[in-house]
């Protein structure tokens, strides 16, 4: 995966973290892997340095370190992907995934809920249900002698 070949890791529209920021790790990946298990250095290790980069703005930084605060070490972003037996899969779930963690993060936070209470009538309706229940539970009880 020369530099060349991508410019950098597409977050979303507005966002590209240039590939110069990324630093890969590799290493021997447990479980199977046939013949080459012991050879190939398949896990992949991706970070990035959140804190200094330069594809965010202030606000997305902040944004950014404040809700990854516990995933970060030194505010560096680390993505480890080990599932598939090839290391060019790893890379690539390994930039997948860290888009979608950056992405999430800096994803506006939902509006707040709005607390609401029950209609007049919805609370008629409910007391109406539960004597309506407690009739048809009467019925199937023995007679009262």
């Amino acid at each position: 995966m020369p530099a060349a070949h991508r410019p950098g890791l597409r977050v979303d529209s507005a966002i590209t973290i240039p590939e110069s920021e990324l630093t890969w790790r590799f290493s021997r990946s447990s479980g199977p892997g046939g013949q080459g298990v012991n050879t190939a250095d398949s896990r992949v290790e991706l970070a990035w340095d959140a804190a200094r980069s330069t594809a965010l703005s202030p606000f997305q930084r902040e944004r950014l370190l404040a809700r990854l605060g516990g995933r970060l070490v030194g505010g560096v972003l680390t993505i480890t992907a080990s599932e598939h037996r090839a290391q060019l899969r790893n890379r690539e779930a390994a930039r997948a995934r860290l888009a979608a963690v950056v992405a999430d993060a800096l994803r506006p936070p939902s509006p707040s809920r709005r607390p609401t209470a029950p209609s007049r009538r919805a609370k008629e309706r409910r007391l109406e249900a539960k004597k309506r229940r407690t009739d048809v539970k009467q019925l199937r009880r023995p007679p009262h002698d």
